[in-house]
């Protein structure tokens, strides 16, 4: 076991991935097995660095020049003092011997080297959004010129003008100056293509209460489903009134599961059709930009053809409430079946290709919260089909058939206001979904989380039967909403669209190209990443805004439900209770990533998610 060489809490220079350059940065702990130290530079970044990678302190200290004929002013004297003579031959009373003369020639021939490297290395990292200023999260100059690049080409001028003249005047063979020019031409294609590595780690800091949190979970979130659907077929869905436990047999109908299959697979053969535009996702840790196709929207203008013919050849789209339970049970079941065939092909998967948050080496941890980050088969990528289509297409043909069953049950020419209230303002939201269909290549879900059990149960399971709680609540306990309180029922939703859409517009356009001559007018703090943190518009009102207007438009489906039971507003409560749990995890992600920038950010935006109260 080799010993390490520098201490927890050490000073030291470490040096910055992909690049010539040394930080100074503090050791903050040793990895034994891979033998990589983590280290914190002064904005917050932590990275793990080999031992080759980090000096000392002592190693970076200034040297005295050993004689004052180096300085610029002396070599540009004496150059004009001997303009008259031939370069090859020196001044009279001073010749040299051929050993001194050689190697006055290699020194300078160092210096002519070390000079073009300094400039192959300014070329490489002025432009480059790692630069010193940036690094420390302080403000970009809006001035194009920068006066750095100007003192560091006046400092080489002189050395610059002695590779012309040695250019000019060498004695050496051509031959033998080729083989050096070919050399440092690849010494330059080395410095200038070399790969930033960027080398896998463990997940050590564990979320949802960690080992014991998520073994909990796998259980309690199905547990919470049942619950849920048994409350709202009560006739007092009061929380004291406990519901009695249905038998096995009445929960599982295999001609239910092959439904919910066939509703999957042909879900899946719309996301095939070569219908859309493909587009890139954002970088991968190792730079690689996965391709997605953009159809959700077609598919969902397809599934409601579908639809319209069953319902034309008579198709009882009822069968659903009827067998609601049943479903969500076949749900969950496939999610779990699911589950388990991700974490088995994710043990054979490439370590750059796991997932940041899901690769602690626990088993029910990595399991629950997904161990792959994009698992994929072939060109089909499972995460992205299922965030979108079967659950979220699934929510509204879920209320479309509580729709036809409350006109069934209750023998109505139309259906109430309340549901139609309910099915119009949860519609927009999935169609606005689908429609921004890309926009969910830069969420928290597709960039960070892998794809486990938890996104699983949560996209086939949860958004289809618990975001359809209202719907499916209204079948058995109809509430009459006059036309005035559903018109200002109507203005707070389309106030939460509002805000969530513009909110998300902003982000999503400003990610994926800053430059945007539409986007001048936002301010923003530049990070060490590159990467900008937005202070105006929704984003320097509170830091999560497109979380408040998804809460006003939670409270705005419930509301037609009425106030008789407090059922209906478990999804407004659970998502509340979602989106700070998000809400903090952003902040523990974002203070790593963006380190002092974020806490300039933060000062300038004090709330998280409700202005004046959170």
């Amino acid at each position: 076991m080799p010993s390490r060489k520098f201490a927890d809490g050490e000073v030291v220079m470490g040096r910055w991935p992909g690049s010539v350059l040394y930080y100074e940065v503090q050791v903050t702990s040793y990895d034994d097995v891979a033998h990589l130290y983590t280290v914190k530079y002064k904005d917050g970044t932590e990275l793990a660095l080999k031992e080759s990678d980090i000096r000392s302190q002592s190693s970076f200290k200034h040297r005295k020049s050993q004689s004052s004929s180096n300085s610029p002013s002396r070599r540009s004297s004496s150059r004009s003092r001997s303009r008259s003579r031939s370069p090859g031959r020196p001044a009279k009373g001073r010749r040299r011997s051929a050993s001194q003369s050689r190697e006055h020639k290699d020194d300078k021939k160092k210096i002519i080297q070390e000079t073009s490297l300094a400039l192959v290395v300014l070329v490489l990292f002025k432009p480059s959004e790692n630069n010193t200023k940036r690094y420390n999260g302080e403000s970009e100059s809006t001035e194009k010129n920068d006066t750095s690049c100007i003192i560091l080409e006046q400092k080489l001028k002189p050395d610059l003008e002695i590779k012309r003249v040695l250019e000019q005047y060498s004695l050496r063979s051509r031959k033998d100056d080729k083989k050096t020019e070919e050399i440092f031409s690849e010494k330059k294609t080395f410095v200038a293509v070399k790969p930033i590595e960027k080398v896998p780690s463990k997940t050590k800091e564990l979320e949802f209460g960690g080992r014991i949190g998520t073994f909990m979970l796998i259980f309690l979130l199905p547990a919470t489903v049942f619950y849920l659907l048994l409350m709202c077929k009560q006739d007092d869905p009061s929380l004291l009134n406990f519901p009695p436990l249905p038998t096995l047999e009445s929960l599982w109908e295999w001609r239910v599961f092959g439904v919910f299959l066939l509703w999957f697979f042909l879900q899946a053969v719309f996301y095939l059709l070569p219908i859309g535009k493909v587009v890139e996702g954002l970088p991968l840790s190792n730079g690689r930009k996965l391709q997605y196709r953009i159809n959700g929207f077609y598919a969902f203008i397809l599934t409601a053809a579908a639809i319209g013919v069953l319902l034309h050849f008579q198709f009882e789209l009822h069968y659903l409430y009827d067998h609601f339970m049943q479903f969500a049970v076949s749900a969950a079941a496939f999610s779990l079946a699911l589950s388990i065939y991700l974490y088995v092909r994710s043990l054979k998967a490439p370590e750059e290709d796991l997932a940041p948050g899901g690769n602690s080496g626990y088993f029910i941890y990595d399991f629950f919260t997904g161990h792959e980050l994009n698992p994929r088969i072939g060109s089909f990528d499972l995460k992205y089909f299922c965030e979108l289509r079967p659950g979220l297409i699934g929510w509204v043909v879920i209320n479309l058939a509580m729709l036809l069953a409350e006109m069934k049950i209750h023998n109505l020419s139309m259906p109430s206001l309340s549901m139609i209230l309910v099915n119009s303002f949860q519609l927009l939201y999935v169609v606005d979904a689908l429609w921004n269909e890309e926009a969910i290549l830069t969420t928290m879900d597709i960039t960070h989380d892998g794809f486990g059990f938890m996104l699983a149960f949560g996209d086939l399971v949860w958004v289809p039967f618990v975001y359809s709680l209202q719907a499916f609540y209204l079948v058995g306990h109809p509430t009459t909403v006059t036309w005035p309180v559903a018109a200002a029922i109507t203005v707070l939703n389309c106030l939460g669209y509002y805000i969530f859409r513009s909110a998300n517009s902003q982000k999503n356009n400003f990610r994926r190209n800053p430059a945007d001559p539409k986007l001048a007018n936002l301010k923003f703090i530049p990070t060490a990443t590159g990467k900008g943190l937005l202070v105006t518009g929704w984003w320097g009102f509170v830091r999560h805004p497109n979380y408040l207007g998804d809460i006003i438009m939670a409270l705005a489906w419930s509301l037609p439900c009425g106030f008789n039971h407090i059922l209906p507003y478990f999804y407004v409560i659970y998502f509340i209770c979602l989106l700070v749990h998000r809400e903090a995890r952003d902040e523990h992600h974002c203070k790593q990533k963006y380190g002092l920038a974020w806490e300039r950010y933060c000062q300038r935006v004090p709330y998280r998610i409700f202005p004046y109260i959170y």
